[in-house]
């Protein structure tokens, strides 16, 4: 508590570099809304996820439920930065590539979705083309966090906001968490609140949607989180988390707290050894968790881990050979039964791209 409390002072103090930032992004903006700097556009549907602020809003898990969503009705393909990897430049995804290569999201879908090229690449204006040469008969591409790179134009960008720190109630970096200005919203197609309490009434779904103020055209949605059966990250048997079961939770991740308050419903107990967004584990840590598990008291208990977390975790497989170690999926969840509406927007962008021009 005190030490939020002095996070938040200190990122008060910093409000002349928040205003000499906001300066820099809307010089970038106007550039690009005047052709100044030039945005270039691909003869194939591109679907941009993406958010104004940095931390976790739900980018990974939105751009696997579009994959599932795309994977058997067309040949699509993802394309992410790589965030935190060890190599540069454009890259795809393929039988014997890691975490330390491409980065964990990317790892992670890799290995969610083996069928589905993956591709890594700072710079989406030279990646794309590389992606295309390496699978010609790609359909549609899904961009992971793309929507500030305005060098690349996509035909339906997705935005999401966290639903306990909207765009709308932050403020620029650092002294808040927005990376890119608030108004950039208008470009979006779709607007996603994310990680909404799951018995939102209708009118506080109306409160927001007065507060984001969408553009005519832009359709605003809300999700819930949800956790699938969790499963052993080498062995992939399933795992039971009951009223009975201690938890040591370990997570690297922007945001644990929706997962930490899933597991006060769902455990007896839960203790949490937390890590920065995209940490690195090392043998060191593997030692720490090791202790922090058999300081677990109760008779029936397990490690928990996300899959983003797991994908940096199972190069140990030594190590962590007999651990009870279990990952847990995340996934959206459309509230109000609107995500039929939200499917149908998806699907039928990509068909309205593909439709051939009457002369």
């Amino acid at each position: 508590m005190f030490s939020d409390f002095f996070l938040k002072s200190f990122r008060i103090l910093l409000l002349p570099f928040a205003l000499l930032y906001w300066l820099a992004i809307s010089i970038r903006n106007w550039l690009f809304d005047k052709n100044i700097s030039r945005s270039s556009s691909f003869a194939l549907p591109l679907i941009c996820v993406g958010n104004l602020s940095v931390g976790g809003t739900g980018k990974s898990p939105m751009v696997e439920y579009l994959v599932r969503l795309l994977k058997d009705r067309f040949r699509v393909a993802t394309l992410s930065r790589g965030y935190k990897r060890k190599t540069k430049g454009y890259a795809l995804a393929g039988a014997l590539t890691t975490a330390l290569e491409i980065g964990d999201e990317p790892m992670q879908f890799h290995l969610k979705f083996p069928e589905v090229p993956v591709a890594v690449g700072e710079e989406r204006i030279v990646a794309i083309p590389q992606l295309l040469h390496d699978k010609p008969d790609t359909e549609a591409i899904i961009l992971d966090d793309a929507f500030q790179h305005r060098s690349v134009r996509a035909g339906l960008n997705i935005l999401l906001t966290d639903s306990s720190n909207l765009f709308t109630r932050d403020f620029y970096l650092p002294t808040g968490d927005l990376r890119d200005l608030k108004s950039s919203y208008k470009r979006a197609q779709v607007i996603v609140v994310t990680k909404c309490n799951p018995d939102m009434t209708a009118d506080e779904k109306q409160k927001i949607i007065s507060e984001i103020n969408p553009q005519p055209g832009q359709q605003v949605f809300f999700t819930a989180i949800g956790y699938g059966q969790s499963y052993h990250i080498l062995n992939r048997s399933v795992g039971d988390i009951s009223e009975n079961t201690e938890v040591l939770l370990v997570t690297g991740i922007a945001n644990p707290r929706p997962l930490e308050n899933w597991l006060e419903k769902q455990s007896s107990s839960y203790q949490v050894s937390r890590y920065s967004d995209h940490h690195i584990f090392t043998i060191d840590d593997l030692k720490d968790i090791r202790k922090k598990y058999e300081g677990l008291t109760a008779e029936n208990k397990i490690i928990l881990t996300t899959e983003k977390d797991a994908v940096r975790l199972v190069k140990f497989k030594t190590e962590i050979a007999g651990w009870p170690l279990y990952v847990i999926p995340v996934r959206h969840h459309f509230l109000f039964n609107e995500g039929n509406r939200f499917d149908e927007s998806v699907v039928n962008y990509i068909l309205e791209f593909s439709k051939p021009v009457k002369n």
